[in-house]
Formats: structure tokens, sequence, C-alpha cells
């Protein structure tokens, strides 16, 4: 395996080092060490349910490498033990060794590694290295390279030494039962991972926030397709509340599976009205629409409405807001193509369009406040879509 010479330049990220305190008991986050970080707000690029995962390691001996891209924060069984020793939610090597008596102590360039496949390809921003309860088995540093390779390569094309990785992440130092986070400035579409823990240790989670970059040559071929889906490039841009669950799952894969799997706003208790506001893929034509409530039963949104803007020639969209959190709405540029509609709850709601909606920005407004778990917007690619989305895939190497 190769590494290009040069680092790509990582921003400055706060780092927590040391060991955390031994477990003392009641919640074991009480004393978890965690920043705000600027880029969590994106998409995690290695979501399991974007398909995410981890194709191999070196050495998973206490803890299984699949654990890192679980979602949800790791879990901790004080009393939780095996055959090995104790079970950890997270991915944990054993001890590395020196080669003899009179060398102890591992080698400065031993290291245990993983091979992740990224659920989408994407520029990232940001990468989370979460050594929640490893409090003193955590590795004492790590670091992450990234490589982009078309189709779905074995761990062995990954490990081939023509392959080329970049360096996102030197290796730095961490601490234990910590949220260790690290900024990236890489302009570039990566697919896969190799996360490095030197020597050894655990890490529990491994976020990797960014924004997609679908192949357009796919997107061609499918000719129809969802064009508000987080895995063809769509965003959430904005939205009114995000107290109950994050608008993100909205543009999901797949349907909802229970409650929180959606999105859910607090009770409105004025004359307001609730919002997101989306990005498309690229500027697409839409033809047909999927609103669903599955599994919000007593808190469904009552009625939905869908407005439609173009952010013009450039196709980019728009960077004001759709509609203040109070509910007021921005009429600017937007076209309603879809009247407020009356919706059941656990529903999924068809609509075929009169006419095709031509845009490169949604929003859907709910009334007066609730929830739907998905929005599905079904079309095509326009030719000034799909040339822009052409011309981006190759400025990021793709």
């Amino acid at each position: 395996m190769t590494v290009s010479d040069a680092p790509l330049p990582t921003l400055p990220q706060a780092r927590f080092t040391g060991d955390a305190r031994p477990y003392g008991g009641g919640d074991p986050y009480a004393d978890h060490r965690t920043e705000d970080l600027p880029f969590t707000h994106l998409t995690d690029l290695a979501d399991r349910r974007l398909g995410a995962g981890v194709l191999a390691a070196n050495d998973e001996f206490f803890a299984e490498r699949e654990n890192m891209l679980k979602p949800g924060p790791a879990e901790f069984d004080p009393e939780h033990f095996g055959h090995k020793g104790k079970i950890m939610d997270g991915w944990e090597t054993r001890r590395r060794r020196g080669t003899d008596a009179g060398r102890p102590h591992p080698a400065p360039e031993d290291h245990d590694w993983a091979l992740v496949r990224l659920g989408a390809p994407g520029v990232i921003r940001g990468i989370v290295v979460d050594t929640a309860h490893f409090r003193g088995n955590y590795p004492q540093s790590v670091s992450v390279e990234a490589v982009s390779l078309p189709g779905s390569p074995s761990p062995e094309e990954l490990l081939d030494p023509g392959a080329k990785w970049t360096v996102l992440v030197p290796r730095t130092a961490v601490g234990g039962h910590a949220a260790n986070g690290f900024a990236v400035d890489a302009e570039r579409r990566f697919t896969h991972l190799r996360v490095n823990q030197h020597p050894d240790g655990g890490i529990a989670r491994l976020r990797v926030y960014g924004e997609v970059a679908p192949d357009p040559a796919w997107l061609t071929a499918l000719g129809t397709f969802d064009l508000l889906a987080l895995e063809n490039g769509g965003t959430v841009e904005d939205a009114s509340d995000r107290f109950y669950s994050s608008p993100a799952n909205t543009v999901a894969p797949g349907r909802s599976r229970k409650m929180d799997d959606g999105w859910e706003t607090r009770r409105r208790r004025d004359l307001g009205n609730d919002w997101i506001r989306y990005r498309l893929a690229g500027q697409g034509e839409i033809r047909a629409v999927e609103i669903d409530t599955a599994y919000l039963k007593g808190n469904a949104a009552g009625w939905a409405a869908l407005s439609v803007r173009d952010a013009g020639t450039g196709g980019d969209g728009a960077t004001g807001s759709g509609s203040g959190g109070d509910g007021a709405t921005d009429t600017g540029g937007w076209t309603e193509i879809l009247p407020r509609t009356r919706l059941q709850p656990d529903t999924n709601h068809r609509f075929v369009l009169p006419d095709p909606a031509v845009a490169t920005d949604v929003r859907i407004d709910i009334y007066p406040d609730g929830g739907i778990s998905r929005l599905r917007l079904f079309g095509s690619l326009t030719e000034r879509g799909g040339a822009r989305l052409a011309a981006r895939h190759r400025e990021l190497g793709g």
C-alpha cells in the first residue's frame, strides 16, 4: 500500500489526551469528554443505513470491528464479561508486545488497522474517533487515511501496494473515554478509509461527516430516481424545529422502523407551522411525491404543502432560509406544487404531479406541527443539472 507523500491539512481542533477516571458507578457518560464540533450537522458517510461497513481488520480479539459503525452511542455494562475478558461495545484489539524479553515493548511503527467502506462516497469535512468507555485501554494515538476506488474493491485490492491513500488525520494523540474530533480540509471524493490505532487498544464509534458526492453516470443510468434521497446527494438545508428528532431522517434510506426514525417537532402553542427546506441532488424535474408518516400515529402532521424553487442557471440552490422559526413563510421565488393536503397517521401518501416541476430547492410545510418520517421526490436530472453534477464529479477527482 502506498500513501501520498503530503498529508492534506487537518484543521485545528481541541484534543483530548490521557486516561479517563476509572468507572465509579452511575451514568457512564457523566464524565465522557466531548465538545461542540462544527461539522457534526453534516451527513455521516459511515452510516450503516447508507451501506457502510468495516471490510477487514488485522485484529479484533476483544471486540468486533463492526461495532464502530453501530448507530447510537456505545453502551457500557460493567458486569459484562466473556471468556476473553471484558466485553466492550466497540473495536478492541489485543495488547501488542515486542519481539523478545530484551525488547518487550511494541516498535514505534506497530499499529492495528481497520478498512472502512463509506456508505456513500463523498467529501469528508470531519471525523470523530470516539473512545467512549475505553478509559485505560484506548489507543495512544490514531491516524486516518482515505482512498477513492471504483466499484466494490476487496480488502486485498485496498491493501494492494498500488492503492494511493491520502492522509486525512496524521498520527495524533487521543484521550480515553472521549469524542476525539478532527476537522478535515480535503476537497476530494473518497470511498474508503483506513483507520489506524497506535499501537493497539479500542475505539467505540467512528463517525465520518461530510457531503455525499454521487456518481452522475449512475444517476443518469437510473433515469428516474429519488432526487431528494441522501444517498443520491439530497440534503436538508434548514428546519424550523429539531426538538425530538432530526429532519435529516426524512431523506434517509428505506422506510422508518420506529417513531424516532423520522422528524417530529415539539407541540406548537401559536398559530405558526413547522417546515423543512431541502437541496436536491441537482437541478431536476420532479414528477411524483411520497410523504410518509410511518410510526407517527398520534403525532403525525395534520396537513402538508410542498413548494419548489429553481435557483436559476447556476443550479446550485439558494442559501437563504425557507421559513422563519415562527412559521412565517418565505415566499420569494417559491412555487407551490402540492397544496395543503390532509395527511393520515402511519401512512405513505403518494401524489402524481399534474405537470413536472423543475427545481433545485424544495420546502415542505406541515400544519400545525407533528412530523413526517420520509419525503421522496421522484424524477430525473435536467440537462443542466446533469452537466453541473458531472463537472463537480470531475473536480473532486471522480
